[in-house]
């Protein structure tokens, strides 16, 4: 079974979901991929690559929190990594696209990633806000509710003008 899969089926069990237990992976986790997208973004345009064994041992953490990570990531990459058959020993690369993870970030509501220090850096105040907004506002759908006029075609289909179909009194 391909390592993702075994990350799945145990970071999104019941167990991990709803007791304290899990709320306490979870938080070791979220520290853990902080400490990597610190890292990460101290020096973005170094693109960082290796198995995935290498990863987890470059950035101390358990092999099967950098499979989460590189879950996490992958919808940011450039070039996505095969990570449904990724095993231990696959080669995969952190080319990531800065906007596109900032937005990421932002989408997840992770505050304590699109938040971090290093941001600063990168983008400066008025492009992280530009990016942030974009974000927000992808996820939000505008209704047109225009009015029909009298002379209008009738939304009913018929081919007569609204005032002589449906919109007579």
């Amino acid at each position: 079974m391909a390592l993702l899969q075994d990350w799945r089926d145990y970071a999104y069990s019941e167990e991990m979901q709803t007791t304290k237990k899990g709320q306490e992976f979870w938080q070791k986790y979220f520290e853990l991929e902080k400490g990597i997208y610190e890292q990460l973004l101290a020096n973005p345009s170094e693109v960082v690559s290796g198995t995935v064994k290498e990863l987890a041992e470059k950035y101390d953490v358990p092999l099967s929190m950098m499979v989460g990570f590189l879950d996490g990531i992958n919808d940011s990459l450039k070039t996505e990594n095969p990570i449904e058959e990724m095993e231990e020993d696959t080669e995969v690369s952190l080319d990531f696209d800065l906007e596109l993870l900032y937005k990421n970030m932002v989408d997840c509501n992770a505050e304590w990633l699109y938040n971090l220090p290093q941001w600063n850096d990168i983008f400066d105040e008025d492009k992280r806000k530009e990016l942030y907004k974009e974000q927000k506002k992808s996820g939000t759908i505008i209704k047109e509710d225009r009015k029909i006029g009298r002379n209008d075609p009738c939304p009913c289909g018929s081919g007569k003008k609204y005032k002589q179909c449906c919109g007579r009194n």
